[in-house]
């Protein structure tokens, strides 16, 4: 699935919400850690947005691991950001994505 390694150069980039607006389904749904949902591709683009304008400074996107079967995907990342309020956010996620012709229809996050 190209579209797998397509999407995750973006994430790569910093330009993630450009990644879900290119990759995502218009019904797209997400899950998050903490139990917070979206239930459309508008939905993820307004969180997304809004927690990307946040970030003061990218310091590092590293993707560790990435492997696709069917019509799933999984992608391990860790990110580290300089926030605007002076706060350093880090974190290591793998991301879950179900795909039906080339666009994301359901992504979940998970952390450790």
């Amino acid at each position: 699935m190209d579209y797998v390694n397509e999407m995750d150069g973006m994430v790569l980039k910093g330009e993630i919400p450009q990644a879900v607006d290119r990759f995502f389904a218009e019904n797209a749904q997400t899950k998050d850690v903490d139990g917070t949902t979206t239930a459309s591709k508008i939905e993820a683009l307004e969180k997304l947005t809004g927690f990307v304008g946040n970030i003061a400074r990218v310091k590092a996107i590293t993707l560790l691991n990435s492997a696709a079967q069917d019509n799933v995907s999984m992608s391990e990342f860790q990110f580290n950001f300089d926030m605007k309020d002076g706060s350093e956010v880090k974190w290591h996620e793998v991301i879950r994505r179900v795909w039906e012709d080339g666009k994301v229809v359901n992504e979940q996050y998970f952390q450790n």
